[in-house]
């Protein structure tokens, strides 16, 4: 990289969230630079869970089968009370929504070691690392300057990006370049994360066990063949030391002598509940941390910040390669932020339900508890996927509902499909377009719209699944559906709505998915004339 250069896209951090960024920005075609802080990968693990969405997020990265070599499917979460005996059971599949298990443990360093090793083998990125960014100019419709430092110099430096992720974190100088501020949600407590390193028998359910305790509230899981962690609330003014560990741990695992646990990491820190209030300034845009922060109770913290980076990336890609409006990049915080927020107050919800509360209040609490755990429509309402639905942009035609579940906002489900003879995920079929899925037959009035748009058109009979893909669209009383590249349902052609005349609607996509040129107006025109049909 030469100093004073200009590149398409510079990521500032390369976290998971930033490397998957460059990756699924790399695989579209478009040029990356990453600047780091840190020469290496942080050696400590941080967050261990992910779900089964951000493993079909790393299947569009291209190392979803490098991550399963590592990572270690959960069975769901176990509620315990504070004799450790259960109040309720939520079993997750190893098959979910998206094609993977609904919950995976894994190490946060083999993670970010597997990203970047796939991240040297794309020619269009670059890491930078051992550099501190020192100012942002995010001012002005031009570039966006970027200065840092390098390593052991005190000489500034600068490039130039057409785009600008502000990938790092918390205390994010992307953020504050922004003028951004946090939303506080209302939620701060203090905990102490121990990970460890064992031989000695453990008792484990290979899930995630919730103690709820307002006393002492703990979260206990295993990550991997012989590492574990745990989680423990503290009281004011509490610090643990090495005997009041073993003591906490006792209900899981007799520590006999010195030796027989090694302590890989005890690290203190606050769990709070914030989300940035603007995400995007011009072409300056935050993701991961740096845009949200929630409470570890449902395992979402990375989660939210890799759904940042497919949903962003994408549309970058479009913006670079294929000419469309930048207005497609509006969508991003309209979608993004109030999907983050329902979440992070989801977390703080299940928090309280789990922990809070004391003397008749967490009885009432454990009552509750352990009656809804006995209804087995809330049970199997906790064990489907916990996102919702994105909200209503120039990508997503929320209306409505037309009977049915409401697909419109949702990711499609993944099945595996036959191609050629060949099993492969029906990700790896569609590529990186817009999408029709029909499960009938294409009238010539929707094929004339799907080809106005760039869609390409596909039956859901020619797949060769399971049924899983039918079922979904009779479930929510569609006979067809477009699909993002992200695999998020635009809008639904409703079951045998023959005379349905509302894909006029589609026309905008001309606009947000790539630049208008003279002869838009005559499709645009083609597009209503055949919804009319």
């Amino acid at each position: 990289m030469i100093a004073g250069s200009r590149h398409p896209v510079v990521v500032i951090g390369a976290g998971p969230v930033g490397v998957t960024a460059a990756l699924l920005l790399a695989r579209r075609g478009v040029q990356s630079v990453l600047l780091e802080r840190h020469r290496d990968v942080y050696p400590l693990p941080r967050v261990v869970a992910t779900d089964d969405e951000v493993r079909r997020i790393l299947q569009a990265a291209g190392v979803h089968e490098e991550f399963a070599a590592l990572a270690r499917p959960a069975r769901g979460l176990r509620l315990l009370d504070a004799r450790h005996r259960v109040i309720g059971e939520f079993r997750r599949s190893e098959h979910g929504h998206h094609g993977f298990p609904q919950t995976s443990m894994f190490d946060q360093p083999e993670l970010e070691r597997l990203l970047r090793a796939a991240l040297a083998r794309r020619p269009e990125s670059e890491l930078l690392s051992g550099v501190e960014v020192v100012g942002i100019d995010p001012s002005g419709d031009g570039p966006v300057r970027v200065s840092f430092r390098r390593e052991g110099s005190e000489v500034p430096e600068y490039l130039e990006a057409d785009f600008l992720l502000g990938c790092d974190g918390a205390g994010s100088l992307t953020r504050e370049a922004m003028g951004a501020v946090w939303e506080d949600l209302r939620f701060e407590e203090r905990w102490s994360v121990i990970d460890v390193r064992t031989h000695l028998p453990v008792r484990s359910w290979e899930g995630v066990e919730q103690v709820c305790d307002p006393a002492r509230a703990a979260t206990f899981m295993r990550i991997g063949e012989d590492r574990y962690r745990w989680e423990f609330r503290l009281r004011d003014g509490e610090e643990l030391d090495d005997r009041r560990v073993r003591e906490l741990i006792a209900p899981w695992v007799e520590v006999s002598y010195d030796g027989d646990v090694e302590v890989i990491r005890q690290a203190e820190y606050t769990f709070r509940a914030r989300v940035a209030d603007r995400w995007r300034r011009g072409r300056v845009f935050l993701l991961g941390d740096a845009a949200h922060l929630t409470p570890p109770f449902i395992g979402q913290g990375l989660c939210a910040g890799m759904r940042d980076a497919y949903n962003l990336t994408w549309k970058i890609g479009r913006v670079i390669q294929q000419g469309a409006h930048e207005s497609l990049l509006d969508t991003y915080e309209n979608e993004r932020k109030p999907h983050a927020r329902h979440m992070i107050r989801l977390a703080v919800a299940m928090g309280w339900a789990m922990t809070g509360g004391q003397g008749r209040a967490a009885a009432l609490r454990r009552s509750l508890t352990s009656a809804a755990c006995r209804v087995p429509a809330l049970r199997e309402a906790a064990g489907r996927d916990l996102s919702p639905a994105l909200s209503r942009s120039a990508l997503v035609r929320r209306r409505a509902r037309l009977g049915g579940r409401e697909l419109v906002g949702t990711a499609c489900p993944q099945p595996w499909v036959s191609v050629d003879a060949a099993r492969i995920r029906l990700d790896d079929l569609l590529g990186d377009s817009f999408t029709l899925l029909s499960a009938v037959p294409v009238a010539p009035w929707l094929r004339a719209v799907a080809e106005a748009i760039g869609a390409r058109l596909i039956r859901t009979d020619d797949l060769g699944d399971d049924g899983t893909l039918a079922a979904w669209l009779r479930g929510g009383r569609a006979d067809a559906v477009l699909l993002r590249p992200d695999r998020i349902v635009v809008d639904v052609v409703p079951a045998g709505a023959a005379n349905f005349t509302d894909t006029a609607a589609w026309a905008p996509l001309l606009c947000t998915t790539r630049r208008p040129s003279p002869a838009e107006p005559l499709a645009t025109a083609a597009l209503s004339r055949s919804a009319s049909r």
